[in-house]
């Protein structure tokens, strides 16, 4: 079976599993033929329209733009440590919507109340990228360990942000900001999917032009340059995509870190590093991984929830420590 075959069967297998599983099971057969009676039925069929299925587009939206991200930014900085999350583009923009959480929640209406908190976290994101981006290339020569080290004082400089934002707010941007901080997908609703899906549709398709330029990056921004693309362009363009991808996720349900590393790794490693397959394939794939990840902080401690950012760096953290070990294994720290 094709590569984009395999990814598409894991994806539909967890999208059925996470439908019909959950502190409320649902009877697929029952519900696919209308066999069961009539209120019980009604009740199910809301479950999974309006509960279920929209959380479910969601998580593919979040999860596949996050892998997407992840791999094209992995492909820019030559470096599969680069991970929104670890760089500090996540917490840029989680800082922007704090931002907007505390001082202008509730202050604006119509289209600004529905894409504000989105603008503000592709703005914090795109802030973010452009920072790091500046500073790995002008002062670091591109080092694994700078670049690292830079995101960590990004993360850290957010982090005491948002720490100040959480001392001034009151009670209810409290509860919000904290939703935003562990990663959930509580809220998804159908509203929050067209929001999301109206970004990061158009972003998918304009990074996906730059797979070819991406390939090029690998062999250094001279070889790419002399056969004839513009890596100034390349950088921005790049860079404002996955910022609008990574800020609209952030928006949507949080910070959720790791999926951005761990899919475009695991894609690189079994189906090879062009990025004219990796990143539709990462997208696929880190969907299927936050859907599976979202079903079991539903699950796992039913009927309570886990925040889905917990989970996914219970998975993340160890696969982190490993790729760092194998990095050191090859001098490249």
């Amino acid at each position: 079976m094709p590569a984009q075959g395999v990814a598409v069967t894991l994806l539909l297998f967890a999208a059925v599993l996470a439908l019909f599983n959950g502190s409320m099971s649902l009877p697929f057969q029952a519900l696919l033929s209308g066999s069961s009676d009539g209120q019980s039925f009604a009740i199910e069929q809301a479950v999974l329209w309006h509960i279920r299925l929209p959380r479910v587009v969601l998580a593919i939206l979040v999860g596949g733009s996050l892998a997407y991200a992840g791999a094209a930014i992995q492909g820019l900085f030559r470096n599969p440590l680069a991970e929104p999350g670890l760089i500090g583009v996540a917490s840029g923009s989680a800082l922007a919507v704090g931002l907007y959480i505390v001082f202008l929640d509730g202050v604006l209406s119509g289209y600004w109340a529905l894409y504000g908190l989105n603008l503000f976290a592709f703005a914090g994101g795109c802030i973010a990228s452009f920072l790091v981006l500046k500073v790995v290339r002008h002062w670091a020569a591109g080092s694994v360990t700078v670049l690292l080290l830079v995101g960590l004082a990004f993360n850290s400089i957010t982090m005491s942000g948002n720490g100040l934002l959480t001392f001034i707010s009151d009670d209810q941007q409290l509860r919000t900001m904290t939703f935003w901080t562990m990663g959930s997908l509580g809220r998804s609703e159908w509203g929050s999917v067209v929001a999301s899906a109206t970004l990061m549709i158009p972003a998918l398709f304009w990074l996906r032009r730059y797979g070819v330029a991406l390939n090029l990056m690998q062999l250094g921004e001279r070889e790419t340059e002399y056969s004839g693309f513009d890596v100034r362009r390349i950088q921005r363009n790049v860079i404002v995509a996955s910022a609008v991808l990574v800020g609209a996720a952030v928006a949507a349900a949080g910070i959720i870190g790791f999926v951005g590393l761990i899919v475009p790794h695991l894609v690189r490693l079994v189906w090879g590093a062009n990025h004219r397959t990796l990143l539709p394939l990462s997208f696929l794939l880190g969907g299927a991984l936050l859907v599976l990840a979202d079903t079991g902080a539903r699950t796992l401690i039913s009927p309570a929830e886990l925040p889905v950012g917990v989970v996914t760096s219970l998975l993340g953290g160890p696969f982190f420590l490993w790729l760092l070990i194998s990095q050191f294994r090859k001098n490249r720290l």
